[in-house]
């Protein structure tokens, strides 16, 4: 296993999934991302599946040693990416019920 790819990916993986669970459960998003996001829930939902994703793509690409399973994962692990990425485009689209001070 190489530790340094594994390493920073887990990392990465674990400061997304604690944004998505402070979207999830607090409605609170990260300020560069405030503006965009309409729906903070279902954004959270994505970047959890977008962590999910990473961390999946970390085991089966880096741990698991079977060529046909790794292959089989990773690609599992894409498709996690891509559908954590349109919820999360959704999240930015979707009209929330947030409360706003009335400035654009």
């Amino acid at each position: 296993m190489k530790l340094y790819l594994a390493a920073p990916l887990v990392l990465i993986a674990l400061l997304i999934a604690a944004s998505g669970m402070a979207a999830l459960t607090r409605g609170w998003v990260l300020p560069m991302n405030r503006r965009h996001v309409r729906s903070p829930r279902l954004y959270g939902l994505g970047q959890l599946v977008a962590a999910l994703a990473l961390c999946w793509q970390v085991v089966f690409g880096l741990v698991i040693s079977d060529a046909g399973t790794r292959h089989r994962g990773t690609l599992t692990g894409g498709a996690f990416l891509v559908a954590g990425l349109v919820v999360m485009l959704v999240g930015q689209l979707a009209g929330g019920g947030r409360a706003g001070s009335g400035t654009p």
